[in-house]
């Protein structure tokens, strides 16, 4: 069996760890089709420098001493990390160098076919370096923030130099396509394969009627945002909205599940509007409680908008694993969230930075629950058509098999 190395910047501290959960369930499943995938990830306080994380060999690496300093990576991503904590970039140098250095010593073994980087920096750039001189092929995907952020000189040139000289460059919606090719990418080497969802597992129906005892208020509906706390997510917006509704649905309660570092001025901003009884803060969850969520919800919302110097939706995974477990979606027409967001088909789409608009979609389902049941039909129909983990898996093992042959070849 031909070995493949994942190199990546996030990814499972443990099993059923909320950090880039994808990485782990995509990992697993390719494992399940035959390929042999390793992962590749930096060292953090308090995790083994190798082991098995549900049958996924991980390998960690160091990149700072003391082990304490080792904070840049998991949780949100190495981006969220240095807007959180500026100091940070001091960390940068290293990470990159320890990096560079990890995936040069794994693939002088010589048993590695193949070499996949998540995310074009620093992965794709230290995994290209890497690749070339030991004479295999390279994957590198972009995830958006990646491409979306780091606009720097330097950084840009990075960017392009894994971009160019990838065998291949996936993407993960028409959003981060377009982003890839202003980039330099090849149109002749760029591939788009969304990353998919699993279907839902089974939940527990008394779990869910206390979840939906605890968080709803009154009769009105429970309107749901799943994400991290930071600007580009929107959750302000969803605030925003819930207090137009005070005479149109003054039962109405937003349930945010999810922390990050904008949670103290939500909790400011729900005060300020007086709507702080209405909004709760559920905060960060194990992505096995997330299915009983879902279906504590009415409606299912993301608010996501550009804003500068952050990151933008590049495809949106709670939302689509909200159209799977059946849940009427308004999202924003932004990034890549139209690729499965059809308005007035698959949920409805309302300008990003508008809770006015937010307020009326949200009035609109609940005054008209045909609209809704056909909305989250044709929602979950779409994503079982187009976004499922299982096909992503069937896109990746393909390219792998593809590009391995042409390498013997």
């Amino acid at each position: 069996m031909a070995r493949i190395l994942w190199v990546s910047s996030n990814g499972p501290r443990r099993a059923g760890d909320d950090s880039a959960p994808f990485i782990q369930q995509l990992a697993r499943a390719l494992r399940a089709r035959g390929h042999d995938i390793e992962l590749l990830l930096p060292h953090a306080p308090g995790l083994a420098r190798s082991e098995s994380i549900e049958d996924v060999p991980v390998t960690r690496y160091r990149y700072a001493w003391p082990e304490s300093l080792e904070t840049l990576c998991y949780g949100a991503g190495v981006l969220a990390s240095l807007r959180a904590r500026p100091a940070r970039h001091a960390l940068l140098p290293g990470l990159v160098a320890a990096q560079w250095r990890a995936t040069a010593a794994r693939l002088a073994r010589g048993d590695v076919a193949l070499v996949h980087a998540h995310w074009v920096l620093p992965q794709g750039f230290t995994a290209a370096l890497a690749a070339q001189r030991a004479r295999v092929p390279l994957v590198v995907t972009a995830h958006g923030s990646d491409l979306f952020g780091l606009r720097g000189g330097l950084s840009t040139a990075a960017k392009r130099h894994a971009l160019e000289r990838a065998d291949a460059v996936t993407v993960n919606s028409s959003a981060t396509e377009q982003e890839a090719l202003a980039l330099g990418a090849p149109r002749a080497r760029l591939l788009r394969i969304p990353l998919g969802v699993a279907d839902p597992a089974a939940v527990d129906a008394a779990a869910v009627a206390a979840r939906r005892q605890a968080l709803r208020r009154g009769n009105g509906p429970l309107l749901l945002f799943v994400g991290r706390l930071v600007p580009d997510k929107g959750a302000d917006d969803l605030v925003a909205a819930l207090a137009r509704l005070r005479d149109t649905l003054p039962d109405a309660t937003v349930a945010l599940v999810g922390d990050g570092p904008e949670r103290a001025a939500l909790e400011r901003q729900a005060a300020a509007l007086g709507v702080a009884a209405q909004v709760q803060f559920v905060g960060a969850v194990p992505p096995a409680e997330v299915p009983v969520l879902l279906q504590v919800g009415d409606i299912f919302v993301a608010p996501s908008k550009p804003v500068t110097g952050q990151s933008r939706e590049a495809q949106g995974l709670a939302m689509l694993e909200a159209m799977l477990a059946g849940r009427p979606v308004i999202a924003a027409a932004t990034g890549g969230i139209p690729d499965a967001v059809r308005d007035g088909e698959t949920g409805l789409l309302v300008p990003p930075g508008s809770p006015e608009a937010i307020a009326g979609a949200i009035v609109q389902l609940v005054r008209d629950p045909a609209l809704a049941a056909r909305l989250a039909a044709g929602g979950a129909a779409l994503v079982r058509e187009r976004f499922t983990m299982a096909r992503a898996a069937d896109a990746f093992g393909a390219l792998y098999v593809r590009l391995m042959a042409a390498m013997r070849s």
